[in-house]
């Protein structure tokens, strides 16, 4: 499960984890400040070219990674529609995406110990607070590994029902996705204590 980084060789993979996160925040930050959906457009369209300069066989893994946003999408755009404002839908939605697609290359061009490494580095001026930098450090790596998975999850879930059941899924799919993630939270569990915890 926290297997995210791609088996791809890539460009991105020898750079430093903090440099690459400390452009994924800037560079997210940044689209707040584009409100039109061409401005967006060439972000959108500068993000597809970082993935096809890692190869085909990356990008498709990327474009994998940004399914489970489909429902926001429809969801989305379906209330702006209604709404009469097409352009603000427009620009949610690719902000969204473009976001989320940073975030992934970073994921996937970064392992999990050089997250943490970073993490642990930030939550350091902590420790005299009592808070273990190295035990923030884990809970941040997860959240970020688990949150594309969890949204994964939740599209094999609804694939799961609509493979059984011609009705819409709805709210039905809640209750097995939180047993699916406390059935993960369980495995990570039991991972780390057998290696010797967070530490």
């Amino acid at each position: 499960m926290l297997t995210l980084t791609s088996p791809v060789d890539t460009w991105a993979q020898p750079l430093p984890a903090g440099l690459k996160l400390a452009a994924l925040a800037l560079a997210t930050t940044g689209l707040f400040a584009l409100t039109t959906p061409p401005g967006l457009a060439l972000a959108g369209l500068a993000v597809a070219g970082l993935y096809a300069s890692c190869g085909v066989r990356f990008a498709l893994g990327g474009l994998r990674l940004l399914r489970p946003l489909a429902p926001f999408v429809v969801v989305v755009g379906l209330w702006h529609l209604y709404r009469a404002t097409p352009d603000l839908g427009a620009v949610v939605l690719m902000r969204m995406l473009v976001a989320v697609a940073l975030a992934n290359f970073v994921t996937m061009t970064t392992r999990l110990s050089q997250m943490l490494a970073v993490f642990q580095a930030l939550a350091r001026p902590l420790a005299p607070l009592g808070l273990p930098p190295r035990r923030l450090a884990l809970a941040m790596a997860l959240v970020v590994r688990f949150i594309p998975v969890m949204l994964d999850r939740m599209d094999l879930i609804r694939q799961a029902w609509a493979a059984r059941s011609p009705r819409r899924p709805g709210w039905r799919v809640l209750v097995p996705a939180t047993l699916a993630a406390l059935d993960d939270a369980d495995r990570v569990a039991e991972a780390l204590r057998a290696r010797g915890g967070a530490g």
